[in-house]
């Protein structure tokens, strides 16, 4: 699946601004655009309409950091969106894809999952949103139908975004799959913006699309989502309902990797959760 350019990024940000958002008035015209023109976004940006043109048909080179700061601000983009902006606009045009070795699960962060001990459940993810490690209450809290060694191996690794839009087992797991799923396809975006040229995760990329109808659609809106922290309410096939928070850990020395930790938002689910860990 070819890499997003800078250019189609800021034409899916530029549709979705209302003229009158951005202090214009239509007077009523008939419009060809759903958002600003062309024109309209160099103008409030402080760019000539040529340069912005070759901006959005990725045939400008390079723009300054000062050009992407005032079409953020146009744009209305948020910190993630700003953030993947001036990532693509470190690479105009298509990237060579090159196919990078297999994660490794550093000790540093291994020993970090561990010290949590079975009563807070726990997955450790990489770049990609493979499972590089997890507890035993994260796997039962999450997978309890994979193999729990599955993580060891990188030819075994589940795949939390391929779990979520192509097993039917893991998407039912989520009450609220809707919203959790705009979070993951606007993180694998922003991931993409930051490692342009992984072939595994364009790959994965393209097999979600042409296996999910769900995530092409929301793909194709260009939206871009940090993962931190949200509520995640579950249907867990033992324990039943179960609503709890996830929050990401990240570790300076391997910024890729992730640490996910799920905490009860309520009595009944830190009673599931403790259930959990005496199985």
């Amino acid at each position: 699946m070819q890499t997003e350019t800078l250019g189609v990024f800021l034409k899916t940000r530029r549709d979705r601004v209302p003229p009158e958002a951005a202090g214009l008035r239509t007077y009523g015209t008939l419009r060809r655009v759903p958002g600003l023109r062309r024109e309209e976004l160099a103008q409030l940006a402080g760019v000539s309409v040529g340069y912005y043109t070759r901006l959005e048909q990725d045939q400008s080179g390079t723009a300054s950091p000062q050009v992407l700061d005032a079409l953020a601000r146009v744009l209305g983009l948020d910190d993630a969106e700003s953030s993947h902006l001036h990532n693509l606009a470190q690479r105009p045009g298509v990237s060579r894809l090159v196919r990078p070795a297999a994660e490794t699960l550093d000790p540093r962060v291994a020993t970090l999952l561990h010290a949590l001990s079975d009563s807070v459940p726990a997955i450790i993810l990489g770049r990609r949103g493979d499972v590089l490690g997890w507890n035993r209450t994260g796997h039962l809290l999450l997978a309890e139908h994979v193999d729990y060694t599955a993580p060891d191996s990188p030819e075994t690794r589940p795949s939390i975004p391929r779990m979520f839009f192509l097993d039917p087992l893991h998407r039912d797991l989520y009450r609220n799959w809707s919203d959790l799923a705009r979070i993951h396809i606007g993180y694998l975006r922003l991931t993409s913006g930051r490692h342009p040229t992984d072939a595994r995760l364009a790959e994965l990329i393209g097999e979600l699309a042409m296996g999910s109808p769900e995530f092409a659609e929301l793909w194709a809106t260009g939206d871009v989502a940090d993962c931190t922290s949200g509520p995640m309410n579950l249907r867990h096939p033992t324990l039943g309902h179960v609503d709890v928070d996830y929050q990401v850990w990240l570790q300076p020395d391997s910024p890729d990797h992730r640490l996910e930790a799920y905490t009860p938002r309520d009595t009944a689910s830190r009673d599931a959760l403790r259930l959990l860990a005496s199985r």
